[in-house]
């Protein structure tokens, strides 16, 4: 490469130094620019935009190994998740994402597809590439990975982990005061896996719930999503809605009468409504169902999905926020909580026999 900086012709790698003389500005001026720091509030936009333009112009690339080394900052972040592509997990990336650009980081992202060993193995290869901190989605860790963490939809304390969780107990009170104030007293649960990090907590508070509001969920009605073996299609839509499916009509089939269902998620809670279709039950006149999550896809449902709301592309912009606070120096917390919403839309309604 050939470029022309401060009158002068030089071929090779564009520097710091070649930019500054391009624009008449010292190194240290360009390199505050250019990183963002507070004291960039002090310069004058005609003079950023400058800086902005020959680095453009020139073709600069920093070498961000090499800063990272003697600066001991990368800016940047690493994301782990279950998948990428699942629903549940794209919504906090965006928030995270989102936000971490806005500050001026990037992120690494990767999936461990429930394998413990891809897990550790990721998180390491993360580290290696200098991330200064971790964001965590729907995974489960047993130790601290060293880094400034924040787990969304984690519940284990570990020290320099935040995790940020939903209210699950205000969560199962509004689904179940929904469903009991339109005379619904039969109600089946559909549980989550067993490896999801959230299960545990959800049934908790949804058995609290229940016997706040005075009604009784028979064994007979509770049933659990299986944890499925690894394999190419273990994330595929198709793959995630059969298991609703294939419970819901188990449940029919047990004939155990019951008048709604509230599921772990809403994709459990389509592929469970197809049953009930699909065997002549009318949803919400016969079976009400209520779903959990509001996936980009519930409200064009037919009919459409009652759901309880995450926010979460709040959700990952809260993560990258209180992580990049701790990488300013603020102190630790343990747990953040987040609010979830009832949507009512048209999957519930009044017990059969009440009036619509």
């Amino acid at each position: 490469m050939t470029i022309r900086a401060g009158g002068s012709r030089k071929k090779g790698r564009v520097t710091l130094k070649d930019v500054a003389n391009h624009v008449g500005l010292s190194s240290a001026t360009v390199s505050v620019v250019l990183n963002r720091s507070p004291a960039a509030d002090s310069i004058p936009e005609k003079t950023k935009d400058r800086v902005l333009a020959a680095v453009e112009e020139l073709g600069y690339r920093p070498d961000l190994v090499a800063r990272s080394l003697r600066r001991r900052r990368s800016h940047a972040i690493g994301v782990l998740v279950p998948n990428i592509g699942e629903d549940y997990a794209a919504g906090v990336m965006a928030g995270a994402e989102h936000l971490l650009t806005e500050r001026g980081y990037f992120s690494l992202a990767a999936s461990h597809r429930w394998q413990p060993d891809l897990l550790e193995e990721n998180l390491n290869r993360l580290k290696d590439r200098l991330v200064e901190g971790l964001i965590l989605i729907a995974t489960r860790i047993h130790e601290s990975p060293g880094l400034p963490t924040v787990v969304v939809a984690g519940h284990n304390r570990l020290p320099d982990v935040t995790n940020v969780i939903i209210d699950h107990d205000s969560a199962a009170m509004q689904a179940l005061s929904h469903l009991v104030e339109h005379g619904h007293r039969s109600i089946a649960v559909l549980k989550g896996q067993p490896r999801n990090t959230d299960t545990a907590d959800r049934w908790r508070a949804i058995a609290r719930a229940a016997e706040e509001l005075g009604i009784e969920i028979p064994p007979e009605l509770v049933k659990e999503i299986e944890d499925l073996p690894p394999g190419d299609d273990l994330f595929s839509p198709e793959r995630r809605y059969r298991q609703g499916f294939e419970i819901g009509r188990e449940l029919l089939a047990e004939g155990v009468p019951f008048t709604a269902l509230f599921a772990f998620n809403d994709v459990s809670a389509i592929g469970a409504i197809r049953a009930f279709l699909d065997a002549g039950r009318r949803v919400p006149e016969d079976i009400s169902v209520i779903g959990f999550d509001d996936i980009q896809s519930a409200p064009f449902q037919n009919p459409s999905l009652t759901t309880i709301h995450q926010p979460l592309r709040k959700m990952g912009e809260l993560a990258a926020s209180t992580l990049l606070d701790r990488l300013a120096g603020a102190p630790h917390q343990d747990f953040l909580t987040v609010e979830a919403t009832l949507v009512v839309r048209g999957s519930s309604g009044p017990a059969p026999g009440r009036e619509r």
